[in-house]
């Protein structure tokens, strides 16, 4: 009977089934009812204590913190080293300081040919400016090779090189120190009396502006006066001696020298006299310790600048000179009547290596006492 009640039971699902075997009723594997889906059947998870739990959270964290972590990259190939102690040190500095800029991923900057107003370095200015004399002289050479009907110019009009340093032992021999000496004496005289009135004057007027517009139209007429009509009028007025010489040096430089100081005092930042009034600094205090030393390198270049014009005027007013004995102006002048006439040209040589060494004389002591100022 227990048999025939079992045979007309209805078959269970596979949820019941599944159902009776977690509840214990039925120890055997549920198996699958034709034309059913088969649920997955998910594993319990045994239960965990509070330690265990702790760990296994502790242990996905490290995980999941080392996956946020970047992948390892493959490190740069070291660059190609130099032997130490053959390298220069300006081609040691040079690589060391590219190797840390490599290290730290900045860009090398361009060269100094690809970039607007850089410096090129000091090997490379002094090769090109070497490169530019070389090629006047080739040129020079050129034009006056060979005899005097086989030259391009004429040996009256342009001496040849050989020609005109081969005459240095005759124009040593024509009192040429003496005639330096004269020459520097004259325009250091004009240089100095300048310096003194325009400075004064500059800064008197930069300071104070009414000043200033009171002598621009002195100013501007002496600067717009050809120095060809100066020349005979400093003669008519001083006369055809030292005087006139110096005097006339003084009125030629005295006007670009106020200009130069009244600009390089109205350039200097207002802050500074700002600071200086906050602190309770009188006029005169603010004229003499903050316009006049912050204007002072501006200065100093105006003044040689001059002194190259000056070396040039001075040959001016000796070579129209009757009663000038010596001086370089009345060598030149002398030179283009009597003879010879490589002495003109070696005169020139001799004027520019007398002005390129009190400029760079010059330039050296304001390097020197304006460290602050990078530009001179």
């Amino acid at each position: 009977m227990a048999d025939g009640d079992n045979k007309d039971e209805p078959p269970k699902t596979r949820g019941e089934q599944l159902a009776d075997k977690l509840a214990g009723s039925n120890p055997v594997e549920p198996k699958p009812v034709p034309g059913e889906a088969t649920p997955p059947v998910e594993a319990k998870e045994p239960a965990l204590s509070p330690a265990e739990k702790l760990k296994a959270w502790q242990n996905k964290a490290a995980a999941a913190e080392e996956a946020t972590k970047p992948k390892d990259v493959k490190p740069a190939e070291p660059r190609k080293q130099v032997d130490a102690e053959r390298m220069p040190p300006d081609k040691k500095a040079q690589e060391a300081k590219e190797s840390a800029g490599h290290e730290r991923g900045i860009p090398d900057a361009p060269p100094w040919y690809r970039t607007l107003r850089a410096d090129p370095p000091v090997y490379i200015r002094f090769a090109l400016g070497a490169g530019l004399i070389f090629l006047v002289f080739g040129l020079w050479w050129f034009l006056t090779r060979g005899s005097a009907t086989e030259a391009i110019v004429s040996p009256v009009k342009l001496p040849s090189p050989g020609d005109t340093f081969g005459s240095l032992d005759k124009l040593t021999q024509r009192d040429l120190v003496d005639s330096i000496l004269d020459s520097l004496q004259r325009v250091f005289l004009g240089i100095g009396l300048a310096a003194i009135v325009g400075i004064v004057l500059g800064v008197t007027a930069g300071a104070h502006r009414g000043v200033s517009a009171t002598l621009a139209p002195l100013v501007i007429f002496l600067r717009s006066v050809p120095m060809g009509a100066l020349l005979p009028l400093t003669a008519m007025m001083f006369g055809d001696g030292e005087k006139q010489k110096w005097l006339f040096i003084f009125l030629a430089v005295v006007p670009f020298v106020f200009s130069d100081v009244v600009k390089a005092v109205a350039s200097v930042p207002d802050r500074y006299v700002e600071t200086a009034q906050t602190l309770g600094a009188s006029r005169m205090q603010i004229i003499l310790k903050v316009l006049v030393p912050l204007s002072l390198p501006d200065i100093v270049t105006s003044l040689r600048f001059q002194i190259g014009l000056a070396l040039g005027y001075i040959i001016l007013a000796e070579a129209g000179s009757t009663f000038v004995a010596h001086g370089l102006g009345k060598m030149i002048a002398v030179s283009e009547r009597l003879g010879p006439r490589e002495h003109i040209f070696l005169l020139l040589f001799v004027i520019t290596l007398i002005a390129f060494g009190i400029d760079l004389m010059l330039r050296t002591l304001q390097r020197g006492l304006f460290a602050w100022r990078k530009d001179l």
